[in-house]
């Protein structure tokens, strides 16, 4: 009888990590998306019209999908989470780089706001106790590397403006305490409360924009209103919940590694869609980049999940009893 148990055990763990995979491969792609969205619509949208209007849209669709679903309030001990993440996260730092973007090349703004992994896997290895796993740390290293490759390959040698080098830093840190944040919050509300609510906490910060927002669209071309509503719909509606899903599955280090292949698709992207044709040494750094997030995911027997204290081991996936992974010991 133990033999099977542990069989199912671990092939349970297996179809956990494939799922939480296959969610964060969708919110790479879709966040990649993003970038050629933004480039396109930013002549017609100022950085904080552009995100108050993102969220507006995501926070609608995310809205009536969580009425319809009948996904209820999270509880009171997940709100704290969720509006500093949705805060950080969602408003300040859409807003902060849609306006770094503005000043400094992709090149360079994808090279700083890459930073946030790592501090991702730092401040999740230091607060919520994930440790510093070595094939975590080697991913974050190589693709680093990558990262820098790729920055310096698309730079063009310009010089980078100060301020937008710190707005992209601005979001970097933002984007990584949003996640922290967003951990141990997914222990009491479902991954589509969170971003649901996350959403709308970044609509309420950003609401100073709406004056801006109205003008604008009534402005706009109609496919640039269209693309703010594609942004808003799919890189954040769509692509923040499955973030969400596979985050409250594995560790926000590995997953911070994992989206060091962001920049990979928006150069590929870029030469799709912008007829911009990347040279041998982005090539070169972006290989480097899809390394490190291989590293970071394979190999090490992830541990099992621990249930919550009082709930049944055997009960199906739902809020507080759905076998997400908790970070070891981490009991708050």
């Amino acid at each position: 009888m133990g033999a099977p148990a542990a069989d199912g055990g671990a092939g349970s763990a297996r179809r956990t990590d494939g799922r939480a995979l296959a969610a964060a491969a969708v919110t790479v792609l879709l966040w990649a998306s993003a970038f050629i969205a933004i480039r396109s619509s930013a002549a017609h949208f100022s950085p904080g019209a552009l995100a108050l209007g993102r969220l507006t849209v995501a926070s609608l669709v995310l809205g009536a999908v969580l009425l319809v679903r009948r996904g209820g309030l999270p509880p009171r001990e997940a709100w704290p989470g969720i509006v500093g993440s949705g805060v950080l996260w969602f408003g300040a730092y859409m807003a902060a780089l849609n306006w770094g973007e503005q000043l400094v090349d992709a090149g360079t703004a994808a090279l700083v706001v890459n930073v946030g992994p790592i501090l991702m896997a730092l401040l999740g290895g230091w607060l919520l106790k994930e440790g510093f796993p070595p094939r975590v740390m080697a991913g974050v290293a190589v693709s680093f590397v990558g990262a820098v490759v790729v920055g310096l390959s698309t730079s063009g040698g310009g010089d980078a403006s100060l301020l937008g080098v710190l707005l992209c830093l601005f979001s970097a840190v933002a984007y990584a305490v949003g996640v922290v944040l967003q951990k141990p919050t997914l222990k009491h509300a479902t991954p589509m409360q969170v971003t649901t609510f996350g959403a709308l906490a970044g609509a309420v910060v950003c609401l100073p924009f709406a004056g801006s927002l109205v003008s604008q669209v009534g402005r706009a071309p109609l496919t640039a209103t269209l693309e703010v509503v594609y942004l808003g719909v799919f890189p954040t509606a769509l692509a923040f919940t499955t973030w969400a899903y596979a985050v409250s599955r594995t560790t926000a280090g590995k997953m911070g590694a994992t989206t060091y292949a962001v920049p990979v698709l928006v150069v590929l992207m870029s030469w799709l869609f912008l007829d911009e044709v990347p040279g041998w040494l982005t090539l070169v750094g972006g290989l480097l980049c899809l390394s490190g997030v291989a590293v970071s995911r394979v190999g090490g027997k992830p541990p099992a999940p621990r249930p919550l204290p009082g709930a049944d081991a055997t009960a199906p996936a739902g809020r507080g009893t759905r076998g997400d992974r908790l970070t070891p010991d981490h009991t708050d």
